[in-house]
C-alpha cells in the first residue's frame, strides 16, 4: 500500500512539471540509446571483419616475401625481396606434416586488352590449389589444371569485375585476351568474391598458371606470397613455428644471423588481432556515449534539488503529520528512480529501433547485444539512484518548523 502511494505521489509530482521532467528524461534516453547503437555498430563491424578473414580460407597461413606493413589500411611489402621461390613451396609440401596444400602467388598490376577494349587489372600467377585454399568458386567454364600449369599454357580465368569490364554482356569463354603482349585464352570466370578485409577488390583479378606467369609475363623467378592450408586449427601454431624454422634454414638466415626476409600471418592471429582492435574501438565509443548518461544523471540531480526547494512547505507539512525522515528519503528516491527507469526504457526502444533503421537504410552490419542493453539500462538505473540519494537525504534533513513557515 505504501509503495503504491509513493508511486502515485511521484507520478503526480513529475507530471506537474512536464517540461522539466522531459528534459531530465532526455539525457538518460540519449545516453542509453547511444550506448546501444555504438555497441551494435562495433559488434557488427567486428563480425564483418572476422567473416572476411574466415572467407579468405580455412586454417590459412600466409607467407609474404619481405616485411609486411599496413599503410592507410592496406598492407604493403617494404622493399623488393626475391628469396621466396617455387623451391620453397616444394620444400614446404615435402617437409611440413601439417600442410594439406599450398598455393604460391605472384601478382602485378598490368594492362589487359580484348579487341579495342583495355583495362588495368591485377594479374595473379598461381596453381589450381588456389581455388580451395582461398575459397574461390568457378561460376562458368573451369579453372586451369596442374597439367596446364606444368606445361606453362597460356590460359586465363577472369574475376567478375574484369569479365564485366572487358566483355560486358558477351560470353568471355574461348575469347583471346592480351596480357603484356602475350595472348591468353579465357577458360573460366570466377564467382563474385567482393572486397577483402583490406579493401582490395577480389573480382578485379585475372588468374593464370604460376609457371606461365613467371616465364612469359613477369620474367622473374620469385614469389609475392605462399598460401598454406593446415589440416586442423589446433596445428596452426606449431605449423607456423615449423614453417619459420624451415624458411630461415633454406634462406640461410641463421648462419648470417639476419632477421626474417619473410612475414608469416596466421589466420587465427589475424582474427584475434582484429577482434581486439574492434573491441577497443567499441569500448571507446561506448564510453564516450556513456558520458551522456552522466549528463542525464546531473539533469536528474538538478530537477530533484529544484523540486525540494519548491516543495519545502509540503515536506514540512508531511513531517508535521507524522512522516518520518526515512519516508521522505524513500519518496525522493522513488521520483529519481522513475526518471531513470523511464528514460532507460525509452532509450532502449529508441536504440534498438535506430540500430535496425541504420542496418536497413545504410546496409551496415549491425549486431545488437543483449549485454549492452542490460548494461546501459542497469547503468541508467544506478545513475538515477546515485544522483537521487543526495536530494533525498537533503529533503529528510529539513527542519519541520522552518519548512512549514516557508512559502
Amino acid at each position: 500500500m505504501k509503495l503504491y502511494r509513493n508511486l502515485k505521489i511521484s507520478q503526480k509530482t513529475l507530471l506537474t512539471h512536464k517540461m522539466r521532467t522531459v528534459l531530465a528524461l532526455l539525457g538518460i534516453i540519449v545516453g542509453v540509446a547511444a550506448v546501444i547503437i555504438m555497441v551494435a555498430i562495433g559488434n557488427g563491424a567486428r563480425q564483418e571483419i572476422v567473416s572476411k578473414i574466415e572467407a579468405m580460407g580455412t586454417n590459412l597461413i600466409i607467407v609474404n616475401a619481405g616485411e609486411l606493413r599496413t599503410f592507410a589500411g592496406r598492407q604493403q611489402i617494404r622493399g623488393l625481396v626475391t628469396t621466396l621461390t617455387l623451391q620453397d613451396v616444394d620444400a614446404i609440401e615435402r617437409e611440413l606434416e601439417f600442410v594439406v596444400q599450398t598455393a604460391p602467388v605472384q601478382s602485378k598490376k598490368m594492362q589487359v586488352k580484348y579487341g579495342n577494349i583495355s583495362t588495368n587489372t591485377t594479374i595473379v600467377g598461381t596453381t589450381p590449389a588456389f581455388l580451395s585454399v582461398r575459397n574461390f568458386q568457378v561460376e562458368s567454364g573451369s579453372f586451369f589444371t596442374e597439367m596446364e600449369n606444368k606445361a606453362s599454357l597460356r590460359v586465363a580465368v577472369l574475376g567478375q569485375g574484369v569479365a564485366q569490364n572487358l566483355f560486358e554482356n558477351e560470353n568471355p569463354l574461348g575469347a583471346s585476351i592480351r596480357i603484356s603482349n602475350v595472348l591468353f585464352e579465357v577458360i573460366g570466370v570466377l564467382a563474385s568474391k567482393g572486397v577483402d578485409m583490406y579493401g582490395t577488390d577480389q573480382d578485379d583479378q585475372i588468374f593464370i598458371p604460376i609457371r606461365t606467369a613467371l616465364r612469359r609475363v613477369f620474367n622473374q623467378t620469385h614469389l609475392n606470397a605462399i598460401y598454406l592450408q593446415i589440416d586442423q586449427q589446433m596445428n596452426m601454431t606449431p605449423a607456423t613455428q615449423s614453417l619459420r624454422e624451415l624458411l630461415r634454414k633454406r634462406h640461410r638466415l641463421d648462419l648470417r644471423k639476419k632477421p626474417d626476409d619473410f612475414t608469416i600471418q596466421n589466420q587465427i592471429d589475424l582474427i584475434e588481432a582484429q577482434k581486439e582492435t574492434s573491441d577497443t574501438f567499441t569500448m571507446l565509443t561506448a564510453s564516450i556515449a556513456a558520458i551522456s548518461l552522466l549528463v542525464g544523471g546531473i539533469g536528474i540531480l538538478a530537477v530533484m534539488l529544484l523540486a525540494i526547494r519548491e516543495r519545502t512547505h509540503e515536506i514540512g507539512l508531511r513531517m508535521a503529520v507524522g512522516a518520518r525522515r526515512k519516508d521522505l528519503r524513500t519518496q525522493f528516491l522513488f521520483e529519481s528512480s522513475i526518471l531513470s527507469l523511464g528514460g532507460g526504457m525509452i532509450g532502449v526502444v529508441i536504440g534498438v529501433l535506430t540500430s535496425f533503421l541504420l542496418q536497413w537504410t545504410l546496409a551496415w552490419s549491425i549486431s545488437i547485444s543483449l549485454f549492452s542493453i542490460l548494461l546501459s539500462f542497469g547503468f541508467s538505473l544506478l545513475i538515477g539512484i546515485f544522483f537521487g540519494v543526495y536530494p533525498a537525504h537533503k529533503a529528510s534533513l529539513l527542519d519541520p518548523i522552518e519548512a512549514l513557515h516557508s512559502e
